[in-house]
Order: structure tokens, then C-alpha cells, then sequence
């Protein structure tokens, strides 16, 4: 007996709900890779380029449903999803699979997780940590939550969309709580970097000047990062570097700095209260990764 190679390698047919930014980068990228591709999206006319590309252009939510065993929806929000999906007919969604890359909260994922098994259809929850012109190169990287045997299933489609497609667990809501981590991450360290520009610019240096200096210290605060980690999970805060009283002056430093040139104080403000209650609370003497106590603890919950 011989088997098809042709028919176990063909890439599979999926569609794309949502042709903003990104869902145009996720189509285009689809196509590339040799998926046949449906594209749909309100406003059609945004459809043209792909269509021009090879992508079928479907004129309803439920033509692209029907299109494909994978549907890939990337839209504003969880309201703009179902705007889209709840009209469609429960029995077109059975059999397939939909990956959802909107952003959104974790109850949002697994509530849509739940509103698709009832609809005999499977959920993936997916979050994008790539601008729009990586989608589709190694740059990229789509983290994915939900059932596992649907990740592996779909893993060729996937990879057609990034370098790197981490397989998260089976709790749907896992990728929102990544992507919150990640964009907070991403904002606080902007933040930093805004408030150094204000700071430096007080005294005519510019953006660029700072940022060549300011690069070469992120890389040694990921460095921090697997032993603060290691901290955090075992519970034990020992001083690798500086205690939490050290760092604690030298934001008072910062605010001081701030407020004497007239730049805005509301960020490390923030930080050293966050830091003055950990202290209080008696990690002054510990590393830094005691603040994760403090960052547990809901604001307005008494101590």
C-alpha cells in the first residue's frame, strides 16, 4: 500500500477573520506559505490586496467558517468575536477549529473556549508578540493555549505564522495571562526609558544619545531575571545585588532628580511607594524580588 505524499504535506485551508494590521500581516503570511486561504472582513475593500494575492474573498462570517476546518480571528476585542460568530449557525462551527489571537482577559478566553465546545467546535487561544512585519519570519512568536492534540494538528499552519509557537498548557486562559505579563513588561520598561529621556533632556541631550547608553543596561537586567524567578518561586529573597533598602534610596534619588528639573514624578513616585511598603512590611533587608509580595497583594486590600 503507498501513501500520498502530496496529500499528507498540502497545506491546509484556513481562514482569517479580521484584515486590520495584523490580520492582513496573518493572511498574507498564510498565503505564502502555501495555504489556501478565505479572507473576510467588514469592510471588504481591505480584502483587495490578498485577493489580488490569491486569497478567496468570502462575503459573509459564516462563508469563511465554512471555507476551512481553521479559522484564525484576529479582531479588536472578545465583543468584535462574537459580533462576527454568534449570528453564525452552531452547526457550521462544528468540526472546526478556531484560533483566536484577539486580545483580551482570561476569563474572556475561557469563556469563548466554552461557548465554542458547545458549538462542537475547538478553541485555541492564541496572543502575538510580534509587530506586524515579523508575522511570518523567525522573528515572530505566537504563544498557544488549549487542547493539545488541536496545537499539534495545526502546528504546520502555525509555524507558517512565526519562528516560535510555544505550547502553553491546556487552560485556554494561560495566553491572555501571558500577554498581560508580557505588554506590562513591555510598558514599564518604556515608561523607564521616557522618563531618562525627560530627565536627560533637561539638559539638551537627545532621545538618541540617551538610548545608545540605555541599551546596554536592559540586557543586564534580563540577566537578573532566572534568579529572581528562582526567588520568587522558592519564596526566599536573598541579596544578590543590592538590598531592598539600597534600591529604595536610590529611587528617592530619582524623584528628588525629577521633581528639582521639573519633569514629571507620578512613575518612580510609584515605584518607591510600591517599594516603601515592601520595606514596611519588612523586606527592606532582602533582594528585590521581595517587591513581588506588594505586586500580589490587590491596592485595596488592607495589610
Amino acid at each position: 500500500m503507498t501513501t500520498d505524499k502530496h496529500t499528507e504535506t498540502t497545506p491546509a485551508p484556513v481562514s482569517v477573520l479580521g484584515l486590520g494590521h495584523m490580520g492582513r500581516a496573518l493572511a498574507g503570511a498564510l498565503l505564502r506559505a502555501g495555504h489556501p486561504t478565505t479572507v473576510f472582513n467588514r469592510t471588504a475593500a481591505k480584502a483587495d490586496d490578498l485577493v489580488a494575492e490569491g486569497a478567496a474573498r468570502a462575503g459573509t462570517p459564516a462563508e469563511a467558517v465554512a471555507a476551512a476546518p481553521l479559522v484564525i480571528a484576529c479582531v479588536t476585542d472578545y465583543d468584535a468575536l462574537h459580533a462576527l460568530l454568534d449570528p453564525v449557525n452552531p452547526a457550521a462551527l462544528r468540526g472546526r477549529t478556531l484560533v483566536n489571537l484577539t486580545t483580551g482577559t482570561s476569563e474572556q478566553a475561557r469563556a469563548t473556549a466554552a461557548w465554542a465546545a458547545e458549538r462542537g467546535a475547538t478553541y485555541l487561544d492564541g496572543a502575538i508578540m510580534a509587530a506586524p512585519p515579523g508575522i511570518g519570519t523567525a522573528a515572530a512568536t505566537i504563544v498557544v493555549s488549549g487542547p493539545r492534540a488541536e496545537f499539534d494538528r495545526h502546528a504546520p499552519a502555525l509555524r507558517g505564522l512565526a519562528g516560535d509557537t510555544p505550547y502553553l498548557g491546556a487552560d485556554e486562559g494561560l495566553t491572555a495571562l501571558y500577554e498581560m505579563a508580557v505588554v506590562g513588561l513591555m510598558w514599564s520598561i518604556l515608561n523607564g526609558w521616557l522618563q531618562g529621556a525627560a530627565l536627560l533632556g533637561t539638559a539638551g541631550v537627545s532621545a538618541a544619545d540617551y538610548t545608545a547608553v540605555a541599551a546596554k543596561g536592559i540586557p543586564t537586567v534580563a540577566d537578573w531575571l532566572p534568579g529572581y524567578a528562582k526567588q520568587i518561586d522558592t519564596g526566599t529573597f536573598p541579596v544578590d545585588d543590592a538590598t531592598l533598602d539600597v534600591h529604595r534610596a536610590a529611587m528617592a534619588h530619582l524623584v528628588q532628580e525629577s521633581e528639582s528639573l521639573g519633569v514629571n514624578t507620578e512613575f518612580p513616585a510609584l515605584i518607591k511607594a510600591i517599594a516603601d511598603r515592601a520595606a514596611a512590611a519588612g523586606h527592606g533587608g532582602e533582594g528585590y524580588a521581595a517587591m513581588i509580595e506588594e505586586f500580589r497583594r490587590p491596592a485595596a486590600q488592607p495589610r
